[in-house]
């Protein structure tokens, strides 16, 4: 699922145009029970699950590097990141590869649902909460599909995010 420049180029044009007219794409994508959506424009690729090296000292939530045709990618698990239930690795386990801020980074995932158009009225903020324990920082808003929630993400937020430490914040 690798672009070639002139496939980016015209899904960059076909955002804007999507922009102009009210309404975004997002690949949506399961962890644990819920299903969550990021900005079609970060996604690099979609690779299947394989166990990354490990590094020495890192969080328990970057499970370690690959390489990506020559290009070495940290992986995170962003069932750990978000605090979900542990759910074993298995055929369904992706790892969507995102660009954020020029860095190239892989997220774990328990698989990839679909693309979805969502136009921004079908979009309400997320909510409110009060409690230091729940950080809503990295939700942009839910949205309704048919009978599923979908909770909208800032997935470069997350990734750049200092706690994460992948995204020197030089180049942020």
């Amino acid at each position: 699922m690798t672009m070639t420049a002139q496939q980016q180029s015209a899904k960059a044009g076909a955002g804007a145009a999507r922009a102009a007219q009210g309404s975004s794409e997002f690949l949506t994508f399961r962890l644990g029970a819920e299903e969550y959506g990021i900005d079609i424009l970060r996604v690099q690729e979609i690779r299947s699950f394989e166990e990354p090296t490990r590094i020495a000292n890192a969080p328990p939530f970057i499970k370690g590097v690959v390489n990506l045709r020559g290009v070495i990618v940290p992986v995170v698990d962003l069932r750990i990141k978000l605090g979900c239930e542990k759910v074993e690795y298995n055929d369904f386990t992706v790892v969507i590869v995102l660009n954020v801020k020029g860095r190239v980074v892989g997220a774990v995932v328990d698989s990839v649902s679909d693309v979805l158009e969502l136009a921004r009225d079908a979009i309400r903020p997320a909510p409110e909460m009060s409690s230091a324990s729940v950080d809503t920082a990295f939700i942009t808003g839910i949205a309704s599909v048919g009978e599923r929630m979908l909770i909208l993400m800032d997935i470069e937020a997350l990734m750049s995010s200092p706690d994460m430490g992948l995204i020197d914040s030089a180049a942020a």
